[in-house]
């Protein structure tokens, strides 16, 4: 086997570490290049390249992250991962860890995480690496991997809710909810909302968003609602996906560019939060971005009344 032929074959296993780390896909996908440069660039070829590549990609995601953090405490309003469309990386005996990783609730809660912590709880409670390979990956100790484990474990269950659903029961209410939303069917919407569901836009600054984080079930199913009948009157069309795991939707313009993203947070049979990407820079790897700011215009004079 080439080494571009293994690289390849453990190219959708690196790029799910990375973005676990990251939040990103384009930063994931840089953190991926650059470890393909560095193992074409190396003298000789590591006895296990699995090995080799994933504590390159680890350790890049984690100087990345660094960085990235001091730009995340300036970034305007709440902060979301980029949207996933599809993990590339499956591994049946590893199912549930990795679908339960993936998703919006588990990425944020990653971010209470240091670097070190959220890149050793990844790599072996999601991964399932060996204690020596993460520290090889980390550059510390097994005995301090253990301990960065423990403390990373504390924090992800002390966020983590009671209850879950399964995951015909999210799709079911998924399918009710987005039906409701078309509709404009407000009373349908908010039976299916929690009492305290929060409705939350991440647009940094860059697209029109909420002034601020919309709560409780009668709040988000009126503005919810109201708004949505008015973006089907300008042709925005709203496509259903699954996106990092969990039931949600892309919005597009006429033309087929993408609006935004729409995720539910689906626990203990109701949806629990409704999260909303909107920031072009977060986008892009779905395909052409929608111009947010011409459309909000035209939803304003759409909704102006006739004189």
């Amino acid at each position: 086997m080439t080494e571009v032929e293994e690289f390849e074959g453990l190219r959708p296993l690196l790029f799910s570490i990375a973005y676990r780390i990251l939040g990103s896909v384009g930063e994931a996908e840089d953190a991926v290049q650059e470890t393909w440069l560095r193992f074409a660039g190396s003298a000789t070829r590591p006895v296990s390249s699995k090995a080799f590549l994933s504590a390159t990609v680890t350790r890049i995601s984690i100087d990345v992250l660094r960085s990235a953090r001091v730009r995340r405490e300036e970034y305007v309003g709440p902060w979301f991962p980029e949207p996933l469309l599809s993990d590339p990386y499956q591994d049946p005996a590893r199912s549930a860890e990795l679908a339960d990783s993936v998703s919006m609730a588990a990425l944020l809660l990653l971010e209470r995480l240091s670097p070190l912590e959220r890149a050793v709880f990844l790599l072996r409670d999601v991964f399932a690496f060996g204690f020596d390979e993460v520290a090889a990956a980390v550059g510390r100790s097994e005995a301090a991997c253990r301990q960065l484990l423990v403390r990373a474990r504390r924090h992800m269950q002390d966020g983590q809710p009671r209850f879950a659903a399964d995951r015909r029961e999210r799709r079911e209410l998924a399918t009710r909810f987005f039906d409701a939303l078309q509709n404009g069917d407000v009373g349908g919407l908010q039976d299916l909302l929690a009492a305290d569901v929060q409705l939350v836009g991440d647009g940094g600054g860059k697209a029109p968003q909420l002034a601020r984080t919309v709560t409780g079930a009668q709040n988000v199913a009126r503005l919810l609602g109201a708004v949505f009948p008015w973006l089907i009157r300008i042709d925005v069309t709203l496509e259903r996906q699954e996106i990092n795991g969990q039931s949600g939707a892309i919005l597009r313009d006429r033309d087929g560019k993408v609006l935004q993203t729409m995720v539910l947070d689906v626990l203990d049979g109701q949806v629990q939060a409704v999260r909303l990407v909107l920031n072009p820079d977060k986008l892009a790897h779905l395909g052409p971005v929608a111009d947010a700011w011409a459309l909000s215009r035209e939803l304003k004079r759409a909704r102006r009344p006739a004189n």
